[in-house]
């Protein structure tokens, strides 16, 4: 295939130079992009690939190429990424290993670092994060959007969109899918729209299916990233599957609750030969200075919640790297109106001398922290505080529907108490927030209720997590 690159000169795109170093599923993106790239077409691409598949690579490849055949040329190609560090280094480092490993080692320069030239062609690497300072760089070549979905539409169309504009530049939009408010998915729907029109490809998307046909190892690590998963799981969904989650709603599905029901009753107090963990969520102390009335008053009033769990080793084999033990809830405390100070003999008992807890992950936002010192001087390493932010707290959130998903949680049975007519309230009223950078909220509405026991439970996933029987690397 002959493409275009002036009027003087033209490029066979073919063995050696990218085609062999690309699977079949990235080979037709390079094609349509340097048909556009010596067409002078100007086009925008959007290309979707599951996590780890390539597209990376399928970028530094481009760039190479492009670099090689300007060189002679004072040519710029521009690559954003949502942030500097560590993505934009990331992908700095990659184009610098691949011109080594092309022969261009101590041809290529590095300047002011943020750009790596060959002879005269540049690839300028910038961020896209809100703060960063763009304006002015043009883009002769390419404009690559690194993870699109992450970068905000406000910042692509006002700052990195223009600086194609007097060249007409060929622009590619890289990622996986996340909802249907994003950047990529703009571009995608825009891209579908055309290609309704004109017949002229623009979208190009690859899932985990395909690209674990050329790549038998991919296939086995998608295979146990889905076990570990779930199927439905957001992060499984959109970053494998790459299926677009729509808004937010509820956080946990019908499915989810039956899931989560489990066969075994109830306990009050160890048995021997069964390790124990514990998630404790903190009320706040305003609350708290409202006396013990409050749960007469406010039945779903903010409480401190433990929730205890028997870790379940039979389902996991510990030889197997990330395989986790189930988790069985076997018991709840439940205080309402009650100070952090008064609790603080009453929780080291419970925790070391009646369950023998072996990880205790204890709320330690705000007022949980004094708290939480005081567990960790009381009962040692075995206790881990937990800071609630954003990202701490979607991680947590994806971790519990990771433990439902596969079956390693289970609630104790029906016995007809406060504690478990409270847990099933707050699990069938919780509801989930997506937010940019594959991020999640979730929460029981406040007019609605409080998510004390989604919030320990959540703990007690993470405290399951953070366990390793003795003998097993990473031991406590």
């Amino acid at each position: 295939m002959s493409l275009e690159m002036s009027p003087c000169h033209s490029v066979s795109v073919s063995e050696p130079h990218l085609i062999n170093r690309l699977r079949p599923y990235q080979r037709g993106i390079a094609l349509a992009v340097l048909d556009s790239v010596f067409g002078k077409k100007g086009l925008t691409f959007s290309v979707e690939m599951a996590r780890q598949a390539g597209k990376n690579e399928l970028s530094a490849q481009l760039e190479i190429l492009l670099l090689t055949l300007y060189m002679a040329e004072p040519q710029n190609m521009v690559k954003c990424s949502p942030t500097f560090k560590p993505q934009t280094v990331i992908s700095m480092v990659r184009l610098k290993d691949r011109l080594d490993d092309a022969g261009f080692n101590g041809i290529w320069t590095a300047e002011l670092g943020y750009i790596i030239r060959l002879g005269s062609a540049r690839v300028i690497f910038l961020s896209a994060d809100e703060s960063a300072n763009v304006v002015g760089n043009t883009a002769h070549v390419l404009l690559e959007i690194d993870e699109s979905q992450d970068v905000s539409k406000e910042k692509y169309t006002k700052e990195f969109k223009p600086m194609g504009a007097t060249t007409n530049v060929t622009t590619v939009h890289y990622g996986t899918t996340w909802d249907d408010s994003t950047l990529l998915e703009e571009v995608k729907q825009t891209n579908l729209e055309l290609e309704r029109k004109d017949g002229i490809k623009r979208h190009f998307r690859y899932d985990w299916e395909e690209v674990a046909r050329y790549n038998a190892d991919y296939l086995a690590y998608v295979e146990a990233e889905r076990e570990r998963l779930g199927e439905a799981h957001p992060l499984f969904l959109t970053q494998y599957r790459l299926l677009p989650i729509h808004g937010g709603g509820g956080f946990l599905t019908s499915l989810h609750r039956s899931q989560l029901q489990g066969n075994h009753s109830r306990r009050h107090q160890p048995e021997p030969g069964k390790t124990y963990v514990a998630g404790i969520d903190l009320a706040g102390e305003a609350e708290e200075e409202e006396g013990a009335r409050l749960r007469a008053l406010k039945p779903r009033q903010d409480s401190t919640v433990v929730t205890i769990g028997e870790l379940d080793f039979s389902i996991c084999d510990p030889s197997l790297k990330g395989k986790q033990p189930g988790v069985k809830i076997v018991e709840h405390y439940w205080w309402t109106g009650r100070k952090h100070t008064e609790l603080y003999t009453q929780l080291v008992d419970i925790l070391k001398n009646v369950w023998k807890c072996k990880r205790v992950v204890v709320d330690s936002t705000g007022v949980g922290e004094p708290v939480a010192s005081f567990l960790k001087h009381s009962l040692g390493s075995r206790v881990m505080p937990f800071t609630f932010t954003q990202p701490s707290k979607s991680e947590l959130g994806f971790s519990l529907l990771a433990a439902i998903n596969s079956g390693r949680l289970k609630m104790y049975r029906g016995e007809g108490s406060d504690e478990f007519q409270e847990f099933w309230f707050e699990m069938e009223k919780a509801k989930s927030q997506y937010r940019p950078s594959q991020t999640m909220n979730f929460y029981v509405d406040p007019s609605q209720g409080h998510d004390d026991f989604m919030m320990s439970l959540a703990l007690l996933v993470e405290a399951a997590s953070q366990y390793s029987p003795r003998g097993a690397r990473g031991s406590q």
